[in-house]
């Protein structure tokens, strides 16, 4: 509050004149940091902070038989990183037999390859995106059913493999591709002998 002290002034001079009261002006900050208290204790207890997220990865269930070492792969695409290229090949590695075919992230790349080979699932989630907007099924729902598509044998499914010139940048862009195009089982493993030796043939 703003207060004004009176000083000086009055009084008769030298020649009997009245001279006008001078005044000081103070202001009391007192309410007004009351005030920024009150409006900062306010936000903190009302705001919400930004939670880590997470992306979630589905790995392929173990087999009972351990003996099994190389069990078959349907309807799969396995990627090859290393340094800035990407290679890919279908189905399972036939030694003597299989080929890397080298593509990019570029919009006619990878994108394009997934989206094509995993075209069953995109519809799919299209049709239950329309249902979700007509109110016909809520997000749980669409979540819970889009799971179950991605678990089908039509569903893609998707193998990434690095070197150790493999840079962590290309991974995750790979990831966000395989996520964008509905890809539900993504799967780390390793870079078998005869992978990298065939790797190294296409890179010299």
């Amino acid at each position: 509050m703003a207060e004004i002290a009176e000083g000086g002034g009055g009084g008769g001079g030298k020649h009997g004149k009245k001279r006008a009261k001078k005044g000081s002006t103070r202001v009391d900050m007192t309410p007004m940091v009351d005030l920024a208290f009150l409006l900062l204790t306010f936000f903190v207890l009302t705001s919400q902070f930004s939670k880590p997220k997470v992306m979630s990865l589905t790995y392929p269930a173990k087999k009972k038989d351990e003996k099994v070492i190389n069990p078959p792969i349907n309807n799969a695409y396995t990627f090859l990183i290393t340094e800035d290229r990407l290679f890919y090949y279908e189905g399972e590695f036939k030694k003597g037999e299989t080929q890397l075919t080298e593509t990019d992230f570029g919009p006619k790349g990878v994108r394009k390859l997934l989206s094509d080979g995993n075209a069953f699932v995109i519809q799919e989630h299209n049709r239950l995106n329309k249902l979700l907007l007509a109110g016909k099924l809520n997000e749980d729902q669409v979540r819970e059913q889009l799971t179950e598509a991605q678990k089908k044998p039509k569903a893609l499914k998707a193998l990434i493999k690095t070197d150790t010139k493999a840079t962590c940048k290309n991974f995750i862009d790979l990831i966000d591709e395989l996520k964008i195009n509905d890809i539900g089982m993504i799967a780390p493993v390793d870079l078998t002998r005869s992978e990298e030796d065939l790797l190294k043939e296409k890179t010299k």
